[in-house]
């Protein structure tokens, strides 16, 4: 409608995957969703094509760069690693990993998520655990996938906020609880990224990207699982979403 403000558009990237004899890209549902229902932002899927993508043309395009989860991991070559439990999509990889650098570059906010928390720590020189049930010391991270859905998504460890990081700022507190379903993480963290969140064993689990020109956190859990009924998880998205107006209004 002529004289609408327009929402902010924000890039969600895809994964592909083989469904019987051909490729599609997919994303999940509930990433769609807590950009709808928790950024008030209109989606745009991104799909994973490497260098047959334009990623200096993508950017000018969109007000925001949210990096999914995925049932796929990071091919280990990405981070020095020697194994890691497949699915690998390495499509995905020659796309987010150059793709959310310059999205940090050109100021452009950035959520990540499980996998994405995961790209953004080895896009800037970190390494992860590829299995984190086979380190000695962690808790379980893994959710039961025998389970109901609800149950998976549960909330199932504590995290301790840095009280002067960006999460504690949005909910006022240094202490939260999150669901948990990932099964690599954090080992070293890269090089200008900054610690926001910890799980009881130590393990990180946010962080954002230190000096950053605009909004830049990943986190390993899943904050857009129902979005609206967690004050935490909509704190996330209604921040990122805030941060994604200020880009497209030319704040930042």
């Amino acid at each position: 409608m002529s004289g609408t403000k327009r929402k902010p558009l924000i890039g969600v990237s895809a994964c592909r995957k083989q469904i019987d004899p051909h490729p599609f890209n997919i994303v999940g549902e509930k990433y769609i969703n807590g950009i709808v229902d928790g950024a008030d932002a209109m989606p745009m899927m991104i799909p994973p094509l490497g260098d047959r993508l334009d990623i200096e043309e993508l950017l000018g395009r969109v007000d925001g760069l949210l990096l999914t989860g995925s049932p796929s991991n990071i091919e280990p070559r990405h981070y020095g690693g020697k194994n890691s439990v497949p699915p690998h999509d390495p499509h995905r990889d020659a796309t987010t990993l150059k793709l959310l650098r310059r999205a940090v570059e050109r100021a452009i906010p950035l959520l990540a998520i499980c996998r994405g928390c995961q790209e953004v720590n080895v896009a800037y020189g970190g390494t992860l655990h590829s299995q984190l049930d086979q380190v000695e010391g962690l808790i379980r991270h893994r959710e039961d996938s025998a389970r109901p859905l609800e149950e998976q998504y549960a909330p199932t460890h504590k995290l301790e906020l840095t009280d002067t990081g960006l999460l504690a700022s949005l909910v006022g507190t240094t202490e939260v609880s999150v669901n948990s379903l990932h099964t690599q993480g954090v080992a070293e963290l890269g090089t200008g990224l900054v610690v926001e969140a910890t799980a009881p064993d130590g393990l990180i689990e946010a962080f954002s990207v230190q000096g950053s020109a605009a909004f830049s956190l990943a986190v390993q859990w899943h904050p857009e699982w129902k979005v609206v009924e967690n004050p935490f998880y909509l704190a996330i998205f209604r921040a990122f979403g805030a941060a994604c107006r200020q880009r497209l209004a030319g704040v930042v």
